[in-house]
C-alpha cells in the first residue's frame, strides 16, 4: 500500500490543521495507522496512532488534548485534528501503517510500522 500524507502548511500559533492519509494500492481499512513527526535534527517522533477497526487511539502527551486521530475506513483516509498548534509542533509529519491483526492494537514505535508516506511539512509561526 502507498500512503500520502496532506494537509500540512504555514499557520500562526493557536491555529489549527487537518491532516489527512490516503492510500493506494490497497484498502486502509485493515491497517493500523500512526502518525509521527521529525523536526530539523531530531528523531522521528510518534505523535497518535489509531487501531484498524478504529476503536483504540494513543496519543503522545503533548499531543493530548489538542489532537485528535479519526479514520474513515469507507473513504480510505486516517485523519489528524491539530488545534492549538505551537511552534515547538513544527516538524515534517508522516502517517504510517500496519496491516492490523488485532482490531484494537495501535502501535507506537516507529519500526513497527511497515508503510511510510513522503510526509507534509508543517510550520507553525510565533
Amino acid at each position: 500500500v502507498q500512503l500520502k500524507e496532506t494537509g500540512g502548511g504555514l499557520v500562526q500559533a493557536g491555529a489549527s490543521l487537518r491532516l489527512s492519509c490516503t492510500a493506494s494500492g490497497r484498502s486502509l481499512g485493515n491497517y493500523a495507522v500512526g502518525w509521527f513527526r521529525q523536526a530539523p535534527g531530531k528523531s522521528r517522533q510518534f505523535v497518535a496512532a489509531i487501531s484498524w477497526h478504529g476503536t483504540v487511539t494513543h496519543y503522545e502527551d503533548s499531543a493530548k488534548g489538542r489532537f485528535t486521530i479519526s479514520r474513515d475506513n469507507a473513504h480510505n483516509v486516517v485523519n489528524l485534528h491539530m488545534n492549538t498548534l505551537k511552534p515547538e509542533d513544527t516538524a515534517v509529519y508522516y502517517c504510517a501503517g500496519l496491516p492490523g491483526y488485532a482490531p484494537n492494537r495501535f502501535y507506537t514505535m516507529a519500526d513497527e510500522y511497515r508503510h511510510w508516506g513522503q510526509g507534509t511539512q508543517v510550520t507553525v509561526s510565533s
